[in-house]
């Protein structure tokens, strides 16, 4: 009868292992994208054994990054899509939202068409690239943006510029908070700098407004 309530706590252990072994991959992948599994497991204060014992290879490793990385996207765009909001502040929401995530995952940058393949990073991308290009669409249709190229190559560019912002943080050379992105991705979209910095704002205020309330509803809110 004792058996389960013993396997319990090694579960929660095992667990808490592997959230380890991840949260430093992270950082370690995104110092250094050759760290071998062996440092990652120094790192993460694991044995080697314990480490192999979640991640047979660097490949499996890389997989539950990437995993973790397209749930956390799928969640950012879900609750970043603003489909009722003018278009530049759904856009503008929609940046600020994603940007914590392509922040923390950034070191997949490094590592996509090495490790991962990009047909495994599009798919990735994919729940973002498709929000992106609706909202893009709607906003050309407004006049909001500018209709000089299609939606979904529009998208595709405003994709790679938030990637070289992405990879510019990660080598030091600039840091934000997601509104420099924000303001910069309205402008390339077609939006003038000071509506693009009003939309931003606006977005912003009402963001951290949100967490606010988030915060304050939880159990020391209700005591």
């Amino acid at each position: 009868m004792s058996k389960p309530v013993a396997r319990e706590p090694m579960r929660r252990n095992s667990r808490s292992n592997r959230a380890r072994i991840l949260a430093t991959a992270r950082q370690e992948l995104g110092r250094n994208p050759d760290v071998t599994l062996e440092e990652l497991a120094r790192a993460s204060g694991v044995v080697r054994r314990t480490l192999f014992g979640h991640f047979p290879g660097r490949a499996a490793l890389l997989e539950a990054l990437a995993e973790e990385a397209s749930e956390a996207l799928r969640g950012a765009v879900a609750d970043g899509v603003g489909p009722e909001e003018p278009a530049e502040h759904a856009l503008a929401r929609f940046v600020i939202a994603i940007w914590p995530v392509g922040d923390r995952y950034r070191m997949l940058l490094a590592l996509a068409r090495r490790d991962l393949g990009m047909d495994r990073v599009a798919e990735i991308l994919a729940p973002a690239r498709d929000a992106v290009t609706a909202v893009l669409e709607r906003g050309q249709r407004d006049g909001v943006f500018h209709g000089h190229v299609p939606p979904a190559v529009l998208s595709a560019g405003l994709e790679a510029l938030t990637i070289a912002l992405l990879e510019g943080v990660n080598s030091g050379a600039w840091e934000d908070d997601g509104t420099r992105i924000t303001v910069a991705t309205l402008i390339a979209a077609g939006v003038p700098e000071e509506r693009a910095s009003a939309a931003v704002s606006d977005v912003a205020a009402t963001v951290g407004a949100d967490r606010g309330a988030g915060e304050s509803s939880g159990p020391a809110a209700d005591a």
